[in-house]
């Protein structure tokens, strides 16, 4: 048994089976109310059976007008959450872990999304190209004003509850990918000229104080925070001042209690981009941290053995198998994920 398939404990989750993470993946497959599946339920057993110790699951939308894409969960009221319950149930008598993924897409939507209502953002600008769940162009968003800001904390804590309720093990805040919180990280989006806009300080307080929302009701050990601080975008795309961002924000978030914090990059060479960053953010950060993209099997045992990562994420890799673990224990070829795949559940 290699490092990263031997058995190990967290002070943070607890006893883990291993450490493969299967990374949060938008598939698309909800049910007219938006609520989780037979076929679902089956899709992500299939991985914790065969040895995924923990599950972070598609991103659920936090509420209608955050809403983006085409046929994605939603956790927003008690329907959606008991529609998770037989699976949750189902992922753990395997031993592995499940933590819902919250979303909320801001500009990178449109009302065909929303139920006619206009997308919200930090900015009035509106998102480049063409949106592939409709094609059409992105929806012009309205920028938040001051006062509806805590109503945006409101639906993730909504969402946590009721995550929680249904028995997951605990929430995945996604502040990255471009969607609502990244576009007030990010100064080529976020122009605003109040306390949320301009510096480094202003465009980090949104995501600090819905990440201390969250975590003064639920605690450190319910809560992981997603950023992607650099990710491929046709070419390597990095916030701004990025160093700069990293410098502030990483001690904020411990700070205000965090402990669990992922590093996306999102369909790129880990080490151009989420690596590089994990590189940088690894000596502020002596709590638990989760990364990867497509690495190998040594690569993975690497950035465990030099403290870079405590668990690895993949998420084409065990898409496209579901008997990754098996795989990686027997030296078994990895097979390469084609986009036929992304058109079913298996």
């Amino acid at each position: 048994m290699t490092l990263l398939l031997k058995p190990f404990t967290s002070e943070y989750l607890g006893s883990l089976k291993n450490r493969v993470v299967m990374s949060a993946m938008t598939r698309g497959f909800a049910d007219q109310n938006h609520g989780c599946t037979n076929l679902m339920e089956d899709y992500y057993l299939r991985r914790a059976k065969d040895g995924v110790a923990i599950i972070l699951t598609e991103g659920m939308i936090v509420h209608p007008s955050g809403d983006g894409y085409n046929n994605v969960p939603h956790m927003w009221n008690k329907s959606h959450a008991d529609s998770w319950k037989k699976t949750i149930t189902s992922i753990h008598q395997t031993g592995s872990k499940i933590f819902c993924q919250l979303w909320h897409c801001g500009r990178i939507s449109h009302e065909d999304y929303t139920g006619g209502i206009q997308p919200v953002s930090s900015t009035t600008r509106q998102a480049e190209g063409i949106n592939r769940q409709n094609n059409k162009p992105f929806s012009v968003p309205r920028s938040l004003r001051i006062e509806e800001i805590p109503e945006i904390y409101s639906m993730f804590l909504n969402a946590t509850h009721h995550a929680l309720e249904a028995g997951f093990d605990g929430v995945e805040l996604h502040l990255g990918h471009g969607y609502l919180c990244d576009q007030f990280f990010d100064a080529r989006i976020n122009d605003r000229t109040d306390r949320y806009g301009g510096s480094i300080e202003n465009r980090c307080r949104f995501a600090l104080e819905l990440t201390e929302a969250v975590l003064k009701k639920y605690g450190s050990k319910k809560v992981i925070v997603r950023i992607s601080p650099s990710r491929d975008m046709g070419g390597i795309y990095d916030w701004p001042d990025l160093k700069e961002m990293i410098d502030f924000l990483i001690p904020a978030f411990e700070d205000i209690g965090l402990k669990l914090l992922d590093i996306s990059s999102a369909r790129a060479d880990y080490y151009e981009t989420s690596g590089r960053i994990i590189r940088m953010v690894r000596p502020k950060w002596p709590h638990f941290l989760i990364g990867g993209t497509s690495l190998s099997h040594q690569q993975a045992i690497e950035e465990i053995k030099q403290s870079y990562l405590d668990v690895v994420t993949w998420g084409r890799f065990i898409l496209a198998n579901p008997d990754f673990v098996s795989r990686l224990k027997n030296n078994t070829p990895i097979i390469p994920m084609d986009k036929t795949m992304l058109k079913s559940l298996y």
